[in-house]
């Protein structure tokens, strides 16, 4: 079974989420990824904001909704450990 998006054959999950967001925006840089540690976050986030200035606007729109999505991710794991 082929995946196609927007008339392009997919040829991997990464070259998915590209396509389907319609820019290069590495979902991992923004959005962070389980389990990782605070110094992690951390860095990955400074990284984030200095790419995200170099963004056009469209992929910077985006930028900045995974990273929403990444800190409200974090947010409900901290409420699912305290609980």
């Amino acid at each position: 079974m082929k995946t196609i998006v927007a008339g392009q054959e997919a040829l991997g999950a990464e070259e998915l989420k590209e396509l389907a967001l319609g820019v290069g925006v590495d979902a991992e840089l923004f959005a962070g990824v389980p389990g990782e540690s605070p110094e992690e976050e951390r860095a990955r986030l400074d990284v984030a904001r200095e790419v995200e200035r170099e963004l056009d606007l469209a992929a910077r729109g985006v930028a900045r909704r995974l990273m929403r999505a990444g800190a409200e991710r974090r947010r409900v794991l901290a409420w699912k450990a305290v609980a």
